[in-house]
């Protein structure tokens, strides 16, 4: 049974990818060939950021902007940024569930593709590849959520 309204709309919510893809790709190996001689182990860094954009009325691009650097004393082995998009169809979504929706369920759906790119592009930089290990964007979201309700109430964080 489908919930109509009068006139015959759907009120129903509803979620659908429409599309992925890389929005930007950027990979740099400074300190080639040179690099490919040292034997100290890099420190790798990684960061991540969210960001949504609304395109249409019902539509919302939603980007994982992954960085990534590789660097020991003798510098910088690499450094590799992606954005990975996703544009999301979304209708009828109530507001309290948008937000977790764009910052928890979409990159979930996205980051698994994201990852492999990021992987394929530091191997084709000449090192190993880099897997990033699987993360819960729920619980950080979750986390996030829990620090801007307790800043909000003027709560300390760590005190909540």
């Amino acid at each position: 049974m489908t919930d109509t309204t009068a006139n015959g709309a759907d009120n129903l919510p509803q979620i659908g990818l429409i599309a992925q893809y890389v929005k930007d790709l950027s990979f740099e190996n400074p300190n080639s060939p040179a690099v490919y001689q040292w034997q100290e182990q890099p420190q790798i860094d990684i960061n991540f950021n969210i960001s949504n954009n609304q395109i249409a009325e019902d539509v919302f691009e939603i980007a994982l902007k992954v960085s990534a650097s590789a660097a020991s004393d003798q510098g910088t082995a690499f450094a590799v940024e992606l954005v990975f998009a996703g544009l999301f169809g979304i209708r009828n979504v109530p507001e309290d569930q948008m937000r977790p929706f764009l910052y928890a369920e979409a990159p979930r759906l996205l980051f698994p593709f994201a990852r492999r790119i990021l992987a394929d592009a530091v191997q084709d930089g000449g090192f190993q590849p880099l897997l990033l290990d699987p993360i819960d964007f729920g619980a950080l979201y979750m986390q996030q959520q829990g620090q801007m309700d307790a800043a909000a109430a003027g709560t300390p964080i760590g005190n909540a």
